[in-house]
């Protein structure tokens, strides 16, 4: 049997449960659960094996507890701040300018495009995907139309068009009706 850890609260089982309850957030249930189990007397161990962590995680919970209280079993994880903007305003305004025109070598603006300009201003690398981001972020896309057969034959392309069109009107019913609706009989 694994040693036991003192759980520091005046909180009874009961008072513990029905937090672990009304917990919303799943991290902070998981550790309600954990004093929950600790004040009713499992070991970190016997906890560990009913949740799948290990005993080692369990005694850090409660230490955090002991130590902190709620504030030191709480999710943490939205305080991140994350990382900061590789572009500040002026330069995405600097990039929504430069977008207006065609790149430098031609063609349309891509992500991996939008990341040379990036370098370009950053003087450092900068991965295609970041920008692919800046593109989209900034409202664009790059959606480019279907491409053509050298040899199509638009006359072609449009009497099959108008033969289309009339084949699914007909593939409705003879009654031209696509579908009954309620109260129809």
């Amino acid at each position: 049997m694994g040693k036991r850890v003192r759980i520091q609260t005046e909180m009874t089982t009961e008072e513990l449960y029905s937090r672990y309850r009304r917990a919303k957030n799943a991290v902070e249930r998981i550790h309600w659960y954990i004093l929950w189990q600790a004040k009713e007397g499992k070991t970190p161990e016997q906890i560990a094996e009913q949740l799948g962590y290990t005993a080692r995680w369990i005694r850090t919970i409660i230490g955090r507890w002991n130590h902190g209280g709620e504030e030191g079993i709480r999710d943490h994880r939205q305080d991140a701040a994350g990382s900061p903007m590789l572009l500040s305003q002026e330069e995405q305004e600097e990039l929504r300018v430069a977008l207006q025109q065609p790149p430098e070598d031609g063609g349309i603006w891509s992500g991996p495009k939008v990341a040379h300009w990036m370098e370009q201003r950053l003087g450092r690398k900068v991965a295609a995907q970041r920008g692919w981001e800046y593109l989209r972020r900034l409202g664009y896309s790059t959606r480019v139309p279907r491409p053509e057969h050298a040899k199509a034959d638009q006359a072609t392309q449009q009497a099959f068009k108008k033969t289309a069109r009339a084949g699914r009107h007909r593939a409705a019913g003879s009654s031209g009706r696509r579908g009954r609706t309620v109260g129809d009989g």
